[in-house]
């Protein structure tokens, strides 16, 4: 597995959680977020080569973290002003075009072991693969003038880590920026790649607000 990539996004500032420190380094049960992220990681696969993007003024801060914390054998680069800048930087890093790369958000430390190992193995016989879970609560279409109901069956939330060959999601990232690329797998798709969908984990949530927190603490317990 020595050729697995990991580039975790920490570019943001965390302003929707209303805390000084960004969301990823905000402690969950004494250890910060981003350090949970991590060893998510290095559970599955110890040598797994990891990159993250963070953003410019907590880049020493994010260093000393790693340090404090004994991880190893870690490359930082800069996040960009948007998520699609900040994958790029961190595929710049990457060498090795026949590897897998996983992109994973630095606030989903739930993410299981399954899921991760559904994600490589998936990618690597097929090039991709983005980790989904299904709809529980009914849904409905909005549009301008209407709202109609429609068959959630048909739809997928979707989640990271999403894995890539390294060499398509280097070819899909030499384009110019979409604003419709709101995840790694649109910005694949864009260049005609089919996507392949895996099962994910309920408990992988993305901690965004307060609201977040609680939850998350809730599964802590």
């Amino acid at each position: 597995m020595e050729n697995q990539y990991l580039i975790i996004v920490a570019g943001g500032t965390g302003s929707r959680m209303e805390q000084v420190l960004p969301k990823q380094f905000i402690l969950l049960n004494n250890e910060p977020i981003i350090i949970k992220t991590i060893n998510c990681f290095l559970k599955y696969n110890p040598t797994i080569n990891i990159i993250i993007s963070v953003h410019k003024n907590f880049k020493t801060y994010l260093e000393e973290l790693l340090k404090a914390n004994n991880i190893i054998n870690v490359k930082i680069t800069l996040g960009g002003t948007t998520r699609f800048q900040s994958v790029k930087n961190g595929l710049k890093l990457i060498t090795d075009t026949l590897a897998i790369v996983a992109i994973h958000d630095a606030a989903r430390p739930f993410v299981s072991l399954q899921t991760i190992k559904n994600c490589f193995e998936t990618a690597t016989l097929k090039g991709n693969a983005i980790p989904c879970i299904s709809l529980n609560e009914s849904i409905r279409e909005v549009k301008i003038k209407k709202n109609t109901a429609v068959n959630r069956a048909n739809y997928k939330i979707i989640q990271t880590p999403q894995c890539f060959l390294v060499s398509k999601l280097k070819k899909a990232f030499n384009q110019p920026y979409n604003p419709l690329f709101t995840d790694d797998a649109t910005v694949l798709e864009s260049i005609k790649e089919p996507i392949f969908l895996v099962e994910g984990n309920i408990e992988n949530i993305k901690i965004t607000n307060p609201h977040d927190l609680l939850i998350a603490n809730a599964f802590l317990k």
